[in-house]
């Protein structure tokens, strides 16, 4: 049985959401990175990146999650696009874009718009300005197609859904109105049912929801200084 380490941020609900359609089994290992459980020397062993989603399949440790997705989706052989290099490589690409880009920018315009001290507008600019340029070639992508990779839904699909869910907190409350296909993608996936399985996980343990000083010391450590 695979071993998921998770908690309710958007690459793990992503992983969730994958072993779901995937219809994988799996045991649950909550990590609590406002508690400081990304950093003990026991998960520290899994992934010496301290973050999460991680797996472990048998003598087989992935992190990251479109690694994750990538591994799964080539174990069990769905979810892929045709066999074709230009399939591949399309799917290689996109799902590398949300690796690379849609994920980190958006992750940092969270950070500096909800939790960073001041002085912050630069980055708040800077990382705004990325995530929405980021978004709004997907958002273009979906004007075209149904999914990601053409009329197929796939690992792209799952790994673009765990971020979309969160575009308000990304972008402002105002930012879903001006992503249509976005939005119509997303509320597709939404209705899945092993999409609601996998949102669903959030009820199976409870997370520290707090973002104090620990927390922030936990979740950011360059902070810890600062809060000595």
């Amino acid at each position: 049985m695979i071993k998921f380490y998770y908690n309710t941020a958007p690459n793990p609900t992503k992983v969730a959401l994958c072993l779901e359609e995937m219809g994988l089994a799996y045991e649950l290992f909550p990590v609590d990175t406002r508690k400081g459980e990304q950093h003990t020397p026991e998960f520290l062993a899994i992934n010496p990146n301290a973050k999460v989603p991680v797996i472990v399949d048998g003598d087989a440790t992935v992190f990251d999650s479109n690694a994750i997705l990538l591994y799964l989706a080539e174990k069990t052989g769905k979810f892929l696009p045709g066999k074709s290099l230009k399939e591949r490589g399309e799917m290689l690409s996109w799902l590398m874009f949300v690796a690379s880009g849609i994920g980190p920018y958006s992750g940092q315009s969270v950070h500096f718009r909800n939790f960073a001290p001041e002085p912050k507008d630069y980055a708040v600019n800077r990382y705004t300005f990325e995530a929405q340029r980021h978004w709004g070639i997907l958002e273009a992508r979906l004007g075209k197609q149904r999914f990601m990779c053409g009329e197929a839904y796939g690992i792209v699909d799952m790994a673009v859904w765990g971020w979309s869910r969160l575009i308000p907190f990304v972008l402002g409350p105002d930012a879903a109105k001006q992503l249509p296909n976005l939005q119509r993608h997303l509320a597709e996936i939404s209705a899945r049912p092993a999409a609601v399985r996998a949102l669903a996980l959030k009820d199976k343990h409870t997370f520290k929801t707090e973002m104090d000083d620990a927390a922030r010391v936990a979740m950011f450590p360059h902070l810890a200084k600062k809060v000595a």
